[in-house]
């Protein structure tokens, strides 16, 4: 073959080499800016940890990190842009799993939540308290049984919401200890907690945090339990609800970071890898740990997995109390 043929020949397979190479090479670069979209209202627990993991991950990588609060639908909103932004990178979401796992045996999802959304890492599990209030002389969980016992339907206990994790924890509860316990279903965290300080009914389950405690030391609230793999650090008296004999009741808030489902893979595991990195670094531990949220972390391939057993328990659950979204 003539040089120049073997130069043209040589030239246009090293074309179709670098062209089949793209993908993958821009598939590996990070946008200049990446937008975090976080499903809860600015100010909250979620909202603060989303901020300090941002600020964490564009100090890691080099580039902007923009959070964007899209709250409303207990959080269905914030993911769902998430799941139809393009899978370019530009766009992750800050979460709890309910969205996906729990959210979507109550009402019809506008995303597919196994399929439209692709889990990126786990970063952190918030505990939930069950608190007595000053409406119930209970002091400890086995008093609360007795009471709920001896008073059918007397006994009253406040969530966040019809359908909310503290939900899902009651109903546990009354199936394994076929107890009736009233059910109190709130729209709003601060009126809430304004009605368990004043007593207006017997027990509070709420995700722990730094605001409970003032209350807590000063015996307005009383903790009984808590939903949690282990006991908490500042409050190590407390038993978990597996601990007291209720495994399946002893269920936590666990949130991560979610992509579009079609982000090719190299950049979800260059992302679990940061956002893993961010996890081991002793300030972001602190601040989350500082509210008694517990750092995660982990493979992307263990959060999934994790997300979909929970889809299942979920649903079952849901189906066998009658559980209805309001």
């Amino acid at each position: 073959m003539p040089l120049n043929s073997c130069r043209r020949a040589l030239a246009a397979a090293l074309g179709l080499a670098l062209c089949s190479l793209m993908p993958a090479a821009q598939a590996q670069v990070i946008p200049k800016t990446i937008h975090l979209i976080v499903g809860y209202p600015a100010g909250g627990v979620a909202d603060v940890v989303a901020r300090a993991l941002a600020d964490k991950l564009g100090a890691q990588l080099g580039t902007a990190v923009v959070v964007e609060n899209r709250a409303g639908a207990s959080g269905t909103i914030g993911m769902d842009a998430v799941a139809k932004a393009p899978p370019d990178g530009g766009t992750l979401g800050f979460s709890a799993v309910s969205p996906l796992v729990l959210n979507p045996h109550l009402a019809k999802s506008p995303f597919d939540p196994l399929k439209g959304i692709a889990p990126v890492a786990s970063v952190m599990y918030s505990p939930v308290l069950l608190l007595a209030t000053s409406a119930t002389g209970t002091r400890d969980f086995a008093s609360l049984l007795e009471d709920a016992r001896a008073r059918p339907g007397a006994v009253r206990w406040a969530t966040s919401g019809q359908a909310s994790l503290g939900h899902i924890v009651l109903e546990q509860l009354r199936a394994a200890a076929n107890v009736n316990i009233t059910h109190v279903p709130y729209k709003g965290g601060a009126q809430q907690m304004n009605d368990a300080l004043g007593g207006q009914f017997e027990i509070l389950s709420i995700n722990a945090g730094p605001s409970l405690t003032p209350q807590i030391k000063a015996g307005r609230l009383r903790p009984l339990a808590v939903g949690a793999p282990k006991r908490l650090g500042s409050l190590p008296k407390v038993p978990t609800l597996a601990e007291l004999g209720f495994p399946a009741a002893n269920l936590t808030s666990l949130f991560g970071v979610f992509a579009p489902a079609a982000m090719p893979s190299i950049l979800i595991e260059k992302y679990n890898a940061e956002i893993n990195r961010a996890l081991d670094s002793p300030d972001l531990r602190a601040k989350l740990m500082a509210a008694d949220n517990v750092p995660t972390g982990g493979s992307a391939e263990a959060f999934a997995d994790e997300i979909a057993a929970e889809y299942e328990s979920n649903g079952r659950i849901v189906r066998s109390a009658g559980i209805k979204a309001d």
